[in-house]
């Protein structure tokens, strides 16, 4: 709890000595010395309502720091608050800032007195100090604020009611012509000096003859010897022993000023109750609030003051041992009264609040009181026993004044008249309670009065010793805060929570709960433990929370829309307002004083009103005179009102009261016009009517009535008629002759007289056998109750189409001759019913209606056992070349061929058996007993299951238990036996382990359990702690993922995997429930509507979050992802609004909505709040404005000049930082250099490219980007500009021409000597440059073979990210849009494994309600993308179009590669055929051009084709050898000097990023700590010209070698340290104060300029603020810094001196030789990485690569093609250009490891040399030939060899059959099978097939074979499917 001071400060229960409980801090910056003044819009953005069912919040007021006091002025309309440095003046109706007052931080010392003391003198240093404040108290009679605050010993103001910024009495009194007042300590220090010790304040009405008033102070002692002492100081205590715990003080600042704060009565002792010295220890006061009871007395009655407090007494003290405990002091009576000493009246008793369950159930620490009329209510708490405890325990009770008083009488009458032991003590604790005890005054007769407050012979301290005690009325975790109103014979509590919630309950006369509300006012905020109600309208309640005044309106009634609901919610406040028809408080009701026109709670919901109609059901064809209304429940009388009656629509009648109201009102009513009847629905006989009374102008009560129609029972049920019309609850008849129903029975002509629907003339049913189909018969149809019907004309009607003639047989039967029914279906039922002849839709009523089944033989019938096995079903077929009708003499049919069996599934299942095994094929039985004993697995049979038995083609059986493992074929014998050609296994399933081994107990933590065999079998589940079931189970041979489920508890459970619901597999799996992250604020708590803003989470736990969204409630859009930086901290995106507005915020872990368990069980009973589920809210504010300086669109520059942008801000409330904030001029950023509240100051240093003419100059903030002006480069003054230009020349070119010829001849000699020297210092640098190169490559083979670490493993990446990698790099939108692979921060435990979040990877994200539909489509489409005439047509189609593009090719073929992933043997055929295609259409052309480029669906295809054969390849042959030269590379590269700003390097293979500079570097071998990756500290070697972040990033490569490169730490995450000496250690970094400035640019700082030796010791950390001021160092302007050289200046040069200037002109490629010593150093690695690539191993020859050279040259031989170079081009094209080289440049396809640019320039060469190795033409080289290309010239021709070596050895190697390269792509598919989610692919191919359905239905209707299949149908099904549901439901999800 955060309370930190008390009477007002913040800290109330706890005892004086004993810190409180720490408060759990919102999560906010520190305040700053100064808080700016809050801005008004900012206050309006805040005031958004926040409501609970019956609370409102109508108006907050932040505050910058925590909150302290708060006191109402109820006269004035003002609230003051006080807060850390800061007072406050506010309105009291919407908490408006009117004034405001700064009041610290000041510099101060607890040890030194207050500066105030003139004669004041301090050794001790003073600190800049918060102040806190500790009484805020109002003074309405003199016109003061009184303000005492924890600087300077306790010090108090006297500021001015009205007007809080400006101090009415200065204290001390200032300079004259004030007079010289004597100040003395104890008139300064009135407050406790500590923030966490308490203080309550109490002002006094004056005394007898005084003044002014008084100031009541109660504050625990701080001095020495206390907890709040500072340590180790043994001084004396500067508030002095003269300082009381309760003292009263004068307040009379009309009066004499030196008795300002002084104890105004003489002796001052007996106006102070101050514990001695020694027994301060023992008894350590806690305040929690002083007041006055009752606070209006009557003339001439007792007024008390009250202190409530925490004495944290020991035991074995005589006097109370009670922890809570309530002060009575005695005020004089009225203005004439004597003022009572405050020893002499002094009296406490202990208050004690505890159940019936012994002291487990003793709440003892008081929190907050609040008093009412006759009753005082407390809130206590239990101490919690583990300090983690977030809410403690805490208890309500009620204790009565009366018994306060009766016990204090009780106490004085047993101290000084009847001595009773045990009763009451004198205080000997405190200094007046020396030496007396109690004893009997002998005749001395005590008067009431002297009972209640004392005498003077009596003045001593008394303590009762008997607790008073209470039994709690509420109890919830966590209340901090009391409040109670009495209203409508409830009594309404308020009570506040830890959490900053406000919580509502009312209690009955007896005290019981009825009913509870709960509101969040701030969550996380602690609510202040004094709350009040506006003594203007005690409608609203005044809390305040740690950082926010809130005025609280105490019912929001207004929510209940019904009388029931209203009344219901048993809400003391609200009643129902019965004329205006709305829930209101009572004083918002007109007449509400009179009786029935407000109806309370307390009446219950039996008294809303109510009404009743005669005749409540009324005949469509009768007349009525009119409506008899009863009334009934509150209301008033009716009679001379303006009434009607109200049937919607406009239509009303009049109404009318005959005469006064008793307990019922009777009105009358006419019927509503017959033509303003409603309609009647059509399958209705009936339809409801709404009426209500209207009363002045509102419907006050409303009630149905019916109105029926007998006549249309026959329209809405034709064959059940009669029986309807009987049994229908409306009194109707039936007309037998007429075949109606009627109202009027006098309407039927003579006819029986029917009277129950059993009597109606009816069709009995009867069975019928089916008969087949076109087939001629007579039909019996037997009749109940038709002999009057007899001979009436009859039709037998089968549907509308089907009549046939009706013949009577007697009078009970009817037969329906020559019926021939048709159907084209396998069975079909007509319904039979008899109509009369000539009248359609009459019919003879069928209540049960009877059927004839026909049947088509040659319909649903494809083999010969589901032929005959129709026997069963009554259909004659025999089998002959079909299924056909039998005829009469035809013999009864045969047996059928033997069973075939095509698909079995699963193949394997456990030893125990279970499995549900699937067989299908045909001819499997005609029936369940053919083969109910016919089904085996060997030795093993298989019992079918009825249920799941079709006949002919599927039997689903359970196989048996198998003694051991074994695999046989599944023979089935259905009297002719048949086998699978499938084999079905019986195997062991085995677990190993499981991972992550623990989670929270919410549930959604993915777990994957390892093992083998766990891949068989028909049903699997996985059981967490034996009952709960693991949800969304995928699972391989190897593994099982799963969604695990809640648990009760922390706990460790055992896991279950069981196959067919047997035992559990053995593997004593475990995992632990751990707590659930906790969440405890978010930073900052507003958001631009536009969203994407960064929203901080802080918390606990976070190590066991795998995925975390962030949604916002009612106005949000779609949620965001959030990112997890480490165990306690979260960053997410805020979601984009709808609309300003403030809103709550729902988090979802691991998939599971959030709830705070501490607020769970706080939720205080109340399920609305509980459904509501939100904890934190976002304020939603406008998006943030901007314009340029004058607000001007277009804004001229000229390029090369520099440029600065003054950009205004419109004011907002959002507190945005500067990092928040990006402006961009085109696409080059402006650096932001000053943010101001409303102006943005930026700069471009770099030159802006005039080739546009104009940029727009964008400013983004979150996801809001807006364009405030254009930038126009040039201008229209060019020309003159130019003109004035040339003129200058021409003259100064004329004046120069003759001062050239004379200066000619001497320059000549000067420049000859000048060669001669530069080509003297040339030769000896070529020959120093080459001697030293040549060093260096005979030894830095054998340093680089030392320096790597071969033991560290090599970081491949998993299979699933290098296909998403390779298939999507640049051409995918789905790559671009949606693929992230996050960086992890390296904590000090080690990396956490990295978050996947490709779609193509995670799941499916479609809401549920589209899912069945969506699913269904994309199972249509896969089958139709599986029909390879389909897939062909739809590549064909999509390539014809020119919209098309090369991208959408990519993509495709990509997204078809996953798709098809599964079937790799499908997707190569396909491959291959569209490979035919583009074969033919190249060699037509020229054929050595194919496959050059990937310009196509099939080349792409190919391309994914060869990454997914050759990773294997590529894993475990040449990822060694390549992993090797890339850290060759970085060794060689770290070896010499490297610019941190160009990136130009001393050793490098590509000539543009050479270093051509003799820098001379030398190492340093550093000895480095760093608590990161597994090792504590390591020598690491630099080079001297090292800037700083180089050697982080050499320090981290060190440390992390052998952790993956996502999961190290950035050179920005961390701090180094130099150890100079024990003493002295510095912060390096590459700019700081002591950096260089040369020509004007500042130089980076190396450990040269730190000058580091060699050995010194560094220590590196994590840091938590990075540091940004920087950047990245590359991205730094060079006009600004440098690193090892400055930008060549040739303006420059005839500045400096000779020989400068000679240097300056050396050749730099002088230094190209160190390209050969980089080669050489890196040849090994080059040619172990080229051997590597073309080899073959025999154990893993690569049978892709030998299959697709196959099928190249059978096509080049099919073509006549047979020149070899166009073969050997088509084989160099699909393997090592389209392969091996995208492969080599792009080593983060394979690896975890950082590609720098400077490797990447490396790896370019190295990708030109393998190029040209595979390249058959001759590399024709000079002198000019770019460096890359003559760097290797050499090694080419050796390459080339190795190339036409592999080429032939694949050639020579043993053909692959198709079954054979079948089975191997099979196995690949195995092996990565549910590595990716196939429907998000198919979903993103179907949005192709969606954009071009016109041309894809076009192609498909002009190919045959796609006709003949109607694939075009199938494709318009697909379409129509999810036509209206994908856009739908992808915007949804």
């Amino acid at each position: 709890m955060a309370r930190r001071a008390a009477g007002g400060a913040t800290l109330s229960a706890p005892a004086a000595a004993a810190s409180p409980r720490p408060p759990r801090p919102p999560f906010r910056p520190p305040p700053g010395p100064r808080v700016p003044p809050l801005c008004p819009l900012f206050l309006l953005l805040l005031l958004g309502t926040g409501q609970a069912g019956a609370l409102e919040i109508q108006r907050r007021f932040p505050s910058p720091t925590p909150t302290n006091n708060f006191a109402l002025d109820g006269a004035a309309g003002t609230v003051y608050l006080a807060a850390v440095n800061r007072l406050y003046q506010l309105s009291g109706a919407n908490l408006s800032l009117e004034a405001e007052a700064a009041v610290g931080p000041v510099a101060d010392s607890p040890l030194c007195h207050a500066p105030q003391l003139p004669q004041a003198s301090c050794e001790h240093p003073r600190r800049l100090t918060d102040n806190y404040n500790k009484i805020l108290q109002l003074d309405p009679g003199q016109g003061l604020v009184v303000v005492c605050g924890s600087i300077y010993q306790g010090f108090c103001q006297l500021r001015r009611r009205g007007n809080i910024s400006a101090v009415a009495v200065h204290f001390p009194p200032a300079v004259p012509p004030a007079e010289p007042v004597t100040v003395f300590p104890s008139m300064l220090n009135v407050a406790a000096n500590h923030p966490n010790a308490s203080t309550v304040g109490l002002v006094l009405p004056p005394g007898a003859g005084a003044g002014g008033s008084r100031l009541l102070v109660g504050a625990t002692y701080t001095g020495y010897g206390s907890a709040f002492f500072p340590r180790n100081r043994s001084l004396e205590d500067h508030r002095f022993e003269n300082t009381p715990e309760i003292a009263i003080r004068s307040l009379d600042a009309r009066g004499d000023l030196a008795k300002l704060f002084t104890f105004d009565l003489n002796p001052s002792d007996d106006n102070i109750l101050k514990i001695k010295q020694g027994a301060k220890e023992q008894h350590k006061l806690g305040f929690v609030r002083a007041f006055l009871h009752p606070p209006d007395p009557l003339p001439g009655a007792q007024s008390y003051a009250y202190l409530a407090l925490n004495s944290e007494a020991r035991a074995g003290d005589k006097e109370s041992q009670a922890r809570s405990l309530l002060a009575r002091i005695c005020l004089p009576r009225g203005a004439g009264g004597d003022a009572k000493k405050l020893t002499e009246s002094y009296i406490q008793l202990g208050l004690q609040c505890a159940g019936g369950a012994g002291r487990g159930d003793l709440y003892s620490r008081l929190v907050s009181v609040f008093p009412a009329r006759e009753l005082l209510f407390a809130v206590f708490e239990r101490p919690p026993g583990a300090p983690a405890a977030r809410a403690a325990p805490a208890a309500l009770c009620a204790f009565r004044f009366a018994d306060v008083r009766a016990a204090i009488r009780g106490a004085r009458t047993a101290c000084f008249v009847e001595p009773v032991p045990d009763v009451v003590a004198v205080l000997d604790s405190v200094v007046q309670g020396t030496g007396p005890a109690c004893e009997s005054k002998r005749n001395i007769q005590l008067q009431p009065e002297q009972l209640d407050c004392g005498a003077a012979h009596l003045q001593h301290p008394l303590s009762v010793l008997q607790p008073l005690k209470a039994t709690p009325v509420f109890r919830a975790p966590g209340l901090t805060a009391v409040a109670v109103a009495s209203v409508n014979n409830y009594t309404v509590v308020f009570l506040g929570t830890v959490s900053g919630r406000l919580l509502k309950i009312n209690l009955n006369e007896s005290m019981q709960v009825v009913s509870r509300r709960v509101v969040t006012v701030a969550y996380g905020e602690p609510v202040h433990h004094v709350m009040q109600f506006d003594p203007a309208d005690p409608g609203y309640l005044y809390l305040m929370t740690s950082h926010q005044m809130a005025r609280v309106k105490v019912a929001a009634c207004d929510v209940h829309s019904t009388c029931e609901d209203c009344v219901g919610a048993a809400d003391a406040y609200c009643g129902w307002c019965t004329l205006e028809t709305r829930c209101t408080l009572q004083q918002d009701c007109a007449n509400s004083s009179r009786q029935h026109f407000w109806t309370s709670a307390s009446e219950g919901t039996s008294r809303c009103p109510a009404m009743t109609v005669l005749p409540a059901e009324i005949d469509v064809h009768r007349e009525y005179p009119g409506m008899i209304l009863q009334l009934s429940g509150s209301l008033p009388g009716l009679s001379g009102m303006e009434m009607a009656c109200d049937y919607g629509n406009n239509v009303r009648t009049v109404a009318r009261v005959p005469g006064p109201a008793f307990s019922h009102q009777i009105a009358y009513c006419n019927l509503l016009p017959r033509d303003r009847f409603p309609p009647f629905p059509p399958t209705q006989d009936h339809v409801n009517v709404e009426m209500s009374v209207r009363v002045n102008g509102r419907n006050i009560v409303r009630t149905n009535f019916t109105i029926y129609d007998c006549s249309r029972i026959g329209q809405v049920y034709p064959h059940t008629a009669c029986t309807s019309c009987l049994s229908t609850q409306w009194p109707c008849f039936w007309c037998t002759q007429q075949h109606a129903c009627v109202s009027n029975q006098s309407r039927c002509e003579a006819s029986p007289n029917l009277t129950t629907p059993q009597d109606c003339p009816q069709i009995l049913p009867s069975p019928l056998a089916p008969v087949p189909t076109g087939g001629s018969q007579n039909i019996l149809v037997p009749l109940a109750n038709a002999s009057f019907f007899q001979g009436t004309a009859l039709e037998c009607s089968f549907g509308p189409e089907e009549i046939f003639e009706a013949m009577w047989v007697n009078e009970s039967t009817v037969r329906c001759s020559q019926v021939v029914l048709h159907t084209t279906q396998k069975s079909q039922v007509f319904p039979l019913s008899l109509q009369l002849k000539g009248r359609p839709a009459q019919f003879l009523d069928s209540p049960d209606p009877m059927t004839v089944e026909v049947y088509n033989c040659a319909m649903g019938s494809p083999d010969c056992s589901q032929c005959l096995g129709r026997e069963d079903l009554g259909h004659f077929c025999v089998w002959s070349d079909g299924c056909r009708l039998r005829g009469p003499l035809q013999p009864l049919p045969g047996s059928c061929p033997a069973p075939e069996i095509h698909v079995i599934e699963p193949l394997s299942g456990p030893l125990d058996g279970g499995t549900l095994l699937t067989i299908r094929g045909r001819n499997l039985g005609r029936r369940l007993r053919d083969v109910a004993h016919g089904v085996w697995i060997g030795g093993v049979a298989c019992e079918p299951l009825a249920d799941r038995y079709t006949v002919s083609e599927e039997i689903v059986c359970a196989t048996g238990p198998a003694p051991g493992p074994f695999s046989d074929v599944v023979v089935v014998n259905a009297s002719k036996e048949g086998r699978s050609k499938e084999r079905f296994s019986y195997v062991l399933p085995l677990v190993h382990s499981l991972e992550p081994a623990m989670g929270p107990k919410a549930g959604g933590t993915r777990i994957t359990i390892h093992g083998s065999h766990l891949d068989i079998g028909s049903e699997l589940q996985v059981l967490v702690n034996d009952t709960e079931l693991c949800t969304d189970l995928v699972r391989t041979a190897a593994s099982i993922s799963c969604t695990a489920p809640s648990g009760a508890m922390a706990a460790l459970v055992p896991v279950c995997v069981r196959f067919e619901r047997q035992g559990c597999v053995r593997g004593n799996l475990t995992f632990r429930y751990m707590r659930n992250p906790v969440i405890t604020a978010i930073s900052p708590r507003r958001s631009l509507v536009s969203g994407g803003r960064t929203i901080t989470v802080a918390g606990e736990r976070f190590y066991m979050v795998q995925n975390v969204s962030m949604a916002v409630h009612h106005i949000g859009r779609e949620p965001t992802l959030c990112k997890v930086l480490n165990s306690t901290l979260i960053t997410c995106p805020s979601p984009g609004a709808l609309s300003n507005a403030s809103a709550p915020v729902d988090f979802f872990i691991n998939g599971r909505v959030y709830a705070d368990e501490a607020a769970v069980a706080e939720e205080l009973l109340d399920p609305e709040e509980a459904q509501r589920g939100s904890r934190f809210r976002l304020d939603y504010l406008p998006d943030p404005q901007f314009s340029t300086a004058k607000r001007e669109k277009w804004i001229k520059h000229h390029p090369g000049e520099p440029l600065t942008l003054v950009i205004h801000k419109e004011q907002d409330g959002l507190g945005l930082e500067s990092h928040e904030y990006r402006v961009k001029i085109g696409q080059v950023a402006c650096d932001i250099q000053i943010v101001s509240d409303r102006v943005i100051h930026c700069s471009v240093n770099e030159s802006l490219g005039a080739a546009e003419g104009q940029l727009p100059i964008t400013i983004q903030v979150g996801n809001f980007n807006q364009t405030i002006a254009t930038l126009q480069l040039g201008g229209s003054e060019t020309a003159i500009i130019v003109s004035i230009v040339i003129c200058s020349v021409l003259l100064l070119l004329s004046v120069v021409a003759l001062f050239v010829f004379c200066t000619k001849s001497r320059r000549a000699e000067r420049y000859w000597q000048k060669t001669l020297l530069q080509m003297e210092e040339m030769e000896s640098q070529i020959r120093e440059e080459i001697r030293k190169g040549f060093a260096e490559l005979q030894t830095d083979m054998t340093d680089l073979t030392k320096e790597l670490n071969r033991s560290q493993g090599i970081p491949f990446l998993e299979y699933k990210h290098f296909v998403t990698r390779t298939f999507f790099p640049k051409c995918s939108s789905l790559y671009e849009e949606r693929y992230v692979l996050p960086s992890q921060t390296l904590n000090s435990q080690g990396g956490s494994p990295v978050q996947e979040t490709h779609p193509l990877l995670g799941e499916w994200k479609i809401p549920e309600s589209c899912r069945p539909n969506m699913e269904e489509g994309i199972s249509l489409f896969s089958s139709l993308l599986n029909n390879k005439h389909f897939l062909i047509v739809f590549v064909h189609a999509l390539e014809q179009q020119k919209d098309f593009a090369v991208r959408d090719r990519c993509s495709l073929a990509s997204l078809l590669t996953v798709a098809l992933h599964g079937k790799l043997e499908y997707y190569t055929s396909i491959m291959k055929e569209l490979l035919v295609d583009l074969i033919d259409a190249s060699a037509a052309k020229n054929p050595k051009l194919m496959l050059r480029r990937t310009e196509s669906v099939v080349e792409k295809m190919l391309t994914n084709w060869m990454s997914i054969c050759m990773y294997g390849c590529l894993r475990e042959t040449v990822g060694e050898p390549f992993f090797l030269l890339l850290c060759a590379i970085k060794q060689q590269i770290n070896k010499g000097s490297i610019d941190a700003i160009t990136g130009k390097a001393r050793y490098t293979l590509n000539e543009e990023w050479l270093l051509r500079e003799n820098i001379e570097a030398k190492p340093r071998n550093l000895n480095v700590s760093f608590q990161g990756c597994g090792m504590d500290s390591l020598s690491v070697r630099a080079m001297d010209t090292d800037t700083l972040t180089q050697v982080k990033e050499k320090i981290l490569e060190a440390f992390c070698k052998n952790v993956p490169y996502s999961q190290w730490p950035r050179a920005e995450d961390v701090d180094l340290e130099w150890f100079a000496s024990s003493t002295q250690s510095y912060v390096l970094r590459d700019l700081d104060d002591t950096s260089v400035v040369e020509d004007g640019r500042k130089k980076l700082n190396t450990l040269a300029h730190y000058k580091i030796p060699e050995g010194a010791s560094l220590a590196m950390s994590l840091t938590d603020k990075k540091d940004n001021t920087l950047g990245r160092v590359k991205d730094l302007d060079t006009e600004k810094y440098f690193h090892l050289v400055l930008p060549t200046d040739e303006l420059a040069e005839p500045k400096k001196s000779h020989r400068q200037s000679h240097r300056k002109k050396v050749l730099p490629e002088i230094y190209l030789t160190r390209l050969l010593s980089t080669k050489g150093t890196l040849q090994k690695f080059l040619d172990d990485l080229f051997k590597a690539i073309l080899s073959i191993r025999e154990d893993k020859p690569p049978l892709a690569v030998k299959y697709f050279f196959d099928f190249l040259e059978e096509q080049a031989e099919k073509r006549g093609i047979s020149d070899p170079d166009t073969l050997h081009i088509w084989k160099t094209n699909s393997l090592p250009l389209r392969f091996w080289v995208n492969i080599l440049k792009n080593p983060q396809f394979v690896f975890d490891i950082e590609k720098t640019d400077h490797i990447d320039a490396c790896l370019s060469v190295i990708a030109q040399a393998f190029i040209d190795a595979c390249s058959i033409s001759d590399l024709q080289l000079g002198k000019d030939s770019p460096t890359n290309k003559l760097l290797y010239a050499k090694e080419i021709p050796e390459y080339r060899k190795i190339v036409q070596r592999y080429y032939k050895q694949i050639h020579d190697m043993t053909p692959l059959s198709e079954q054979e390269m079948n089975a191997h792509l099979a196995e690949e598919s195995r092996k990565y099978q549910n590595e990716f989610n196939t429907n998000v692919a198919m979903a993103e191919i179907y949005k192709y097939a969606k954009r071009y359905r016109p041309q894809i239905m076009a192609a498909l209707e002009a190919n045959p074979a796609a006709r003949r299949t109607q694939l075009q149908h199938k494709f318009e099904q697909v379409v129509a499917l999810m036509e209206d549901n994908i856009y739908e439901c992808y915007s949804e999800a």
